[in-house]
């Protein structure tokens, strides 16, 4: 099971938004720290730069994988339309 990190704009962005939204959000996430690499129709990787996506309702949720560390690092979460900004 990979480690799950988050980034100060991340952080901040989980606690703006409303709590159910969070939880489930945070949810996915941990279901995707489990085996980062199983299939997953919502996770992909991203064109044209480094990283992946994770799709959870209208909201995104940017991440890397460090296989060195056994680490998800979520970079933003942010809803559709600015997450790729």
């Amino acid at each position: 099971m990979y480690a799950v990190e988050f980034t100060r704009q991340a952080a901040q962005s989980l606690r703006s938004m409303p709590r159910n939204l969070a939880a489930t959000i945070v949810a996915k996430i941990h279901v995707l720290a489990v085996d980062p690499y199983a299939p997953n129709p919502n996770a992909r990787k991203l064109a044209g730069r480094e990283g992946y996506r994770l799709r959870v309702g209208d909201w995104r949720v940017l991440y890397e994988i460090e296989n060195g560390r056994l680490v998800i690092l979520v970079l933003a979460i942010s809803p559709r339309g600015g997450a790729y900004k």
